[in-house]
């Protein structure tokens, strides 16, 4: 009876122990899905974190990864689960309208097209706004379809070489001299020639004549058989040799003309001079020379046109010589010469 007890007991102490090492084994996996008291309780610090710079405007965001926790406690999975604020896309990561394309494309002004002016601009200009005047029509001269030659007399450097006085005459003369000069002055009288004639074609080309000139500086060599032939050539209406006169007479003054006496246009060289003589008089107060018939002259006699030898004044009286040195003067000779050439043109 007692052994049949305690074989029972034996048995009974045997399943209690199988019983408790099945609890045990039960328990240890369920304990390591627990969260821990203390992870709850204590939560790992957290780790410094480098600001990160912003990608580029172009570039799309990329999701930061998770940093690495080695030295710390694992994180439970409530932790690992939740996405932290710092690796969630931004609105600033995405493109900005001024990378758009319809901001690079080109412009009116870059493709060549002009932009409209904006909408009543012109109302706001001023109204005492200064404006460009328009060009004048230019009325035709006094002088126009005319053609007029000038012969400034003489020149730097005579020429001794002779030519024959007048067509098919043997009778001969120098080509050209140098002329007279001032007693006074000491001015040559060439350059008063081309002084006065720079003058006049300027004045004559102001009334819309058209003019020729036989030479415009003193430096030349043309004889006044060539400048004849010159003017000839050129069919000008009417030549005007331009000179200064000189006298063993001091005394001896005034304006005086000189015409061929026979020849070609004789009778039209006078009615040139006549109408010439009275407006140079008028216009200067100078003394009336007279005018004067000649066919010792080689430039009239070689002229086919109408031709007047002016003589200004005299380079040998004290007081023409000064006048003919003086612009103002010099002004007052071209003046009558213009309004002469009028009258005789009828204009």
């Amino acid at each position: 009876m007692m052994k049949t007890f305690l074989c029972l007991l034996l048995a009974l102490s045997l399943l209690l122990g199988g019983v408790a090492l099945a609890e045990n084994a039960t328990a240890a996996p369920l304990a390591a899905l627990t969260p821990s008291p203390t992870l709850q309780m204590e939560p790992a610090p957290a780790r410094p974190q480098q600001p990160t710079p912003e990608p580029a405007a172009t570039e799309m965001a990329t999701p930061v990864p998770s940093p690495t926790q080695t030295p710390y406690p694992t994180p439970t999975p409530r932790a690992a689960a939740t996405a932290t604020p710092e690796v969630t896309a931004v609105p600033e990561t995405t493109a900005t309208p001024e990378a758009a394309a319809p901001e690079t494309s080109a412009t009116p002004e870059a493709a060549g097209e002009t932009s409209p002016a904006p909408e009543g601009i012109f109302d706001r200009l001023p109204a005492d706004m200064p404006t460009v005047p328009p060009l004048p029509t230019r009325e035709p001269g006094r002088l126009t379809g005319v053609k007029i030659g000038i012969d400034p007399g003489h020149q730097a450097q005579g020429n001794s070489d002779q030519e024959a006085v007048a067509p098919g005459s043997s009778e001969t003369k120098a080509k050209v001299s140098s002329g007279t000069y001032g007693r006074f002055t000491g001015v040559p009288e060439y350059e008063v020639n081309l002084a006065v004639s720079l003058k006049l074609r300027e004045a004559l080309e102001a009334l819309g004549c058209e003019v020729y000139m036989t030479r415009e500086t003193n430096d030349v060599d043309i004889s006044n058989q060539e400048r004849a032939i010159m003017m000839n050539e050129l069919g000008v209406d009417l030549v005007l040799r331009i000179h200064c006169n000189g006298s063993t007479n001091e005394s001896a003054q005034g304006i005086g003309l000189y015409i061929r006496a026979t020849g070609t246009n004789a009778d039209e060289c006078m009615r040139a001079a006549e109408a010439l003589l009275p407006a140079m008089v008028e216009a200067t107060g100078a003394e009336s020379d007279g005018i004067f018939r000649r066919d010792s002259y080689t430039g009239l006699n070689w002229s086919e046109v109408p031709s007047i030898l002016v003589e200004m004044g005299f380079m040998t009286n004290e007081e023409e010589d000064y006048k003919l040195n003086d612009p103002a003067y010099q002004d007052q000779l071209v003046a009558g010469m213009v309004e002469g050439v009028c009258a005789y043109m009828g204009r």
